[in-house]
């Protein structure tokens, strides 16, 4: 479909939503981005992986990339509240021989590669150099974290600095902290993070499809009439 049937599809939409809706999303579309994305790599606690779905959401992340080689995603929605529903999420689940790793892809597409991890020698988020380029940021297991492999593969590693006797915080929490550091710092910068006008149409358009009741038959009607092929 083409940027013209989108923009067209669009304005068919909005009158099948409140004002107030419409204007919401044009709203939230301004704040969101892909400069920054988080990877979950096996996390297999329903109410962790949905608390970081809630928290990409609340931040304005819209990419959420979800390795299932070991464990299988699970979403608990009295905990994610609706947020994967406005969330680009891309699951990998190793099961294709022929399909990449997320870390290769990522860095394909211009990722530097964060590791959250406590480990010596990696960078506080509060010392973070949000200028240095679009990041990915990784966050492992609840019990052993991150594996060697990705570890291996970082970038580099970032960490929260703690004062108590914990080794670590929980998952969910982890990634509110980092998101919310990140995003300071991206918002304050002079960093153009926002997404492209074409990346813009596509997601408006898509959170349409999914507030409007029976959008797919109405896009069909649309098409139909236009005298395009419904895809």
């Amino acid at each position: 479909m083409d940027k013209t049937t989108k923009k067209a599809l669009i304005k068919y939409f909005e009158p099948y939503v409140t004002e107030r809706r419409a204007s919401l999303l044009k709203k939230i579309l301004e704040l969101r981005t892909r400069y920054i994305t988080v990877v979950l790599e096996d996390v297999y606690q329903s109410h962790n992986t949905s608390a970081v779905l809630r928290s990409c959401d609340c931040f304005g992340i819209q990419d959420v990339h979800i390795i299932e080689h070991r464990n299988e995603f699970k979403l608990n929605k009295d905990i994610a509240l609706g947020a994967s529903k406005w969330l680009t999420l891309k699951k990998y689940t190793g099961e294709n021989p022929s399909e990449e790793h997320p870390i290769n892809i990522l860095k394909k597409d211009g990722y530097r590669i964060a590791a959250t991890s406590p480990r010596k020698g990696s960078t506080s988020i509060y010392d973070f150099d949000i200028n240095k380029g679009k990041t990915a940021f990784f966050f492992g297991t609840e019990l052993k974290g991150l594996s060697k492999e990705l570890m291996d593969k970082a970038d580099e590693m970032v960490h929260i600095p703690m004062h108590g006797f914990t080794e670590s915080f929980n998952i969910s929490v982890s990634a509110a902290l980092v998101l919310q550091q990140a995003i300071q710092k991206l918002h304050q910068s002079n960093i153009h993070w926002q997404l492209s006008p074409d990346e813009k149409i596509d997601l408006n358009l898509d959170w349409l499809k999914k507030t409007v009741k029976s959008a797919e038959s109405l896009e069909k009607k649309f098409l139909s009439a236009c005298g395009n092929s419904f895809s």
